[in-house]
């Protein structure tokens, strides 16, 4: 910053101090929490499951996978959670889709970019339908997507996938329900961009894993050699 704007940078944060992004008091700097809304947070890190890395209990050894995976496994690589979700992380994730505030993206991926795959090559936001598109103004998947392009240089392709066909809101669905609606309302516009790459599927909120099973699905049908999820938050119900 030159120095000349230093004074006017000062009485910007005397009259706009940076706010907690869960909860609005001021805190000392931007994308950063209070006290009580980071306790609330509970991240996520081994040990956790091989396969989707669900958080277990206590360490099982190497390569233990928990019962969901054993009975059904994902098609993707796994899922790279920052937070499970909680009150406080549902805040930050109504706040970005539904309140406009857009600086959360970036607050996220702050949060996020410690979970990026070693391999990573290319990130993939889960698209909406071009109507919601046109209805929220923004896609609060590709605005974390470029957040973490920033942070990781990891690039970032936002249209090569679609969703083709509008799909109703899933949240008191089952899990097989939720895997009917969205069988199909993928696809890939150019297989190209992503054969033989390593890509990041990114979101704001994992539950059932039905979405990212079918974004992965046709991701890996276009050459796609993994597909692994990073997101900000995942409903985990307890750890195993």
């Amino acid at each position: 910053m030159p120095r000349w704007l230093a004074p006017i940078d000062a009485l910007a944060r005397l009259a706009l101090p940076p706010r907690c992004a869960g909860c609005g008091v001021p805190v000392a700097q931007d994308h950063h929490f209070c006290a009580a809304c980071w306790s609330g947070l509970r991240f996520i890190a081994p040990p956790w499951c091989a396969t989707c890395h669900r958080p277990f209990a206590y360490d099982r050894g190497p390569g233990t996978r928990c019962a969901q995976c054993l009975t059904h496994p994902p098609v993707h690589g796994g899922v790279r959670a920052a937070v499970a979700y909680g009150d406080t992380a549902r805040i930050l994730a109504l706040r970005l889709k539904y309140g406009r505030r857009i600086s959360i993206a970036q607050t996220m991926a702050r949060q996020m970019q410690r979970l990026m795959p070693p391999d990573a090559a290319l990130m993939v936001p889960v698209p909406l339908h071009r109507w919601r598109l046109w209805s929220r103004g923004y896609n609060q998947a590709a605005l974390i997507a470029d957040a973490l392009a920033k942070r990781t240089r990891v690039p970032v392709d936002r249209h090569v996938l679609v969703r083709r066909r509008a799909t109703p809101s899933m949240r008191a669905m089952s899990r097989r329900k939720r895997a009917e609606i969205v069988a199909g309302a993928f696809a890939v516009v150019d297989p190209v961009r992503v054969k033989g790459r390593a890509v990041v599927l990114v979101d704001d909120v994992y539950t059932t894993g039905a979405t990212a099973g079918a974004c992965a699905r046709v991701l890996l049908k276009a050459g796609a050699t993994s597909v692994s999820v990073l997101c900000w938050t995942r409903v985990v119900d307890g750890t195993d």
